[in-house]
């Protein structure tokens, strides 16, 4: 295999594979003309460069996770679930992360235009932008469904990919790649990592992300969207990739989406900031924690 193979077979940027097969850490790879070959059963190399160091404060009640665990076994209890019925909910929840995700970055369409805007109809009055955010998350939220029915696992790769389709023909030239100037998050108390380091500190986000699964996985959703947003990778469209990230985590998990509705936009800022500034996360895994209880009780409620 090449190294962009095995760079999706171990999530492992194609970068540091080249720097691990320098270091020689890479069994039986070998240089053909001005490729690498590694061979297809080299074993994922062990990589002890990056340490996580970081200590997060998560302090919740014992058996916390009690609750919505017992309601998303109940649900699946249910399964399958009828064709029809699962088919609307399924688009409901498109229709419901779109519209939230893109109302909490200031677009002004409103629920109702943003169903007809899926529906490939414009709206008289709203900019190209809009209707592009509507469209491009869509298909985000498709992309990320594939990638949880086959079972992918988180990599540089696919969230380059998440983003470029966020940014699709909004910002073709920033679409899937990290940014290349420092920024300011408005209203953030934590000034984002410099430029300079945002892809050692990705490549070390996956690194540290892999050592995660001692979390219950809405911890673990948690933490991936807040370190994500504290390096703030891309230019533009961090906090739609941030909120798919976190469902990618929680859907692969056997969890439903969670929507993090505008309504709670100032709320949902202070706990992301809280846990940035001093890595309390506390308040952000409850309000996860609650949403998600949410949407299993409309599905307990609509199946009956």
């Amino acid at each position: 295999m090449q190294i962009k193979e095995a760079s999706e077979k171990w999530n492992i940027s194609e970068r540091r594979i080249r720097q691990l097969i320098q270091d020689g850490r890479i069994e039986g790879a070998e240089k053909i003309g001005t490729t690498w070959i590694i061979p297809d059963d080299t074993n994922k190399p062990f990589d002890k460069r990056f340490k996580d160091e970081i200590e997060f404060k998560i302090d919740l009640p014992e058996n916390y996770f009690k609750e919505v665990d017992e309601k998303l076994a109940k649900l699946n209890s249910k399964r399958p679930l009828p064709e029809k019925t699962l088919k609307s909910l399924e688009e409901n929840n498109i229709l419901d992360l779109t519209y939230n995700s893109n109302a909490i970055e200031g677009n002004t369409l409103t629920l109702r235009e943003t169903k007809v805007v899926l529906e490939g109809i414009t709206i008289g009055g709203k900019s190209v932008k809009e209707h592009l955010e509507v469209i491009n998350h869509k298909d985000a939220i498709l992309f990320l469904e594939d990638l949880v029915k086959s079972d992918a696992e988180i990599s540089e790769w696919n969230i380059k990919n998440i983003h470029s389709l966020i940014l699709k023909e909004i910002d073709n030239e920033n679409a899937g790649r990290y940014r290349l100037e420092n920024v300011k998050i408005s209203g953030a108390s934590q000034v984002p990592t410099d430029y300079i380091k945002v892809p050692e500190e990705m490549e070390r986000l996956i690194d540290r992300y892999e050592n995660w699964n001692q979390y219950h996985p809405l911890i673990k959703a948690a933490l991936l969207h807040g370190e994500f947003v504290f390096i703030h990778p891309f230019i533009d469209g961090n906090g739609r990739t941030a909120r798919l990230l976190m469902n990618f985590e929680a859907m692969k998990n056997g969890y439903l989406p969670i929507i993090l509705k505008v309504d709670i936009r100032a709320k949902y800022y202070d706990a992301l900031d809280k846990a940035m500034v001093s890595h309390d996360y506390t308040d952000f895994i409850k309000l996860i924690v609650a949403e998600e209880n949410k949407i299993l009780d409309q599905y307990l409620e609509i199946i009956g």
